[in-house]
């Protein structure tokens, strides 16, 4: 398994679904048939659906309980409502990034950055690994507790991501 499989569902599933021959309805989900005819296009076995679902590293994926539609679970840019719930956050949250962003970050906080929330990590160890995607790992601290308290809005995926329609720089610290 490579995560080329997982790029291909990736990218139709949260941006492009036209590129899959894919329609996601209002809540993301798409026809597991149709996704499965897709890879079928792209020289991928289709029975290595389920697979790929399971050994995504970070969970990105979601089957509904019946097995017949598949969805991205966060980091969309098409528009869909994935109707996650609100949820109080832990006093603390974290951010993966690289230095390259640090400054930006800093000065103007935390935006989505053409997808619907900003991701948040519940831990340094998975903010760790989404920050060295790109290269050496920079760790903010989001002081999500006093945010909420503030009136800010977290929802929580069902892999565990925190959302955010933002954080504001005052609630960011380098750790």
């Amino acid at each position: 398994m490579t995560t080329k499989h997982s790029k291909f569902l990736s990218y139709w599933l949260r941006h492009a679904p036209d590129a899959g021959g894919l329609t996601l309805d209002s809540s993301g989900w798409a026809v597991v048939e149709s996704v499965r005819a897709s890879l079928s296009r792209e020289g991928v076995d289709p029975s290595l659906l389920e697979r790929i679902v399971a050994e995504s590293d970070k969970q990105r994926f979601e089957l509904s309980s019946d097995g017949t539609r598949i969805r991205a679970r966060q980091g969309h840019s098409v528009p869909v409502d994935l109707e996650w719930p609100i949820a109080t956050p832990p006093q603390h949250l974290y951010h993966g990034t690289i230095g390259e962003f640090l400054g930006k970050i800093l000065e103007e906080g935390l935006k989505p950055m053409g997808r619907h929330h900003v991701h948040l990590s519940p831990d340094r160890e998975i903010a760790t690994r989404v920050g060295a995607r790109r290269g050496e790992a920079v760790i903010l601290t989001i002081a999500a507790g006093e945010m909420a308290r503030q009136g800010a809005i977290f929802r929580l995926s069902t892999n565990g991501v925190w959302l955010a329609d933002a954080v504001p720089p005052s609630f960011i610290q380098q750790t």
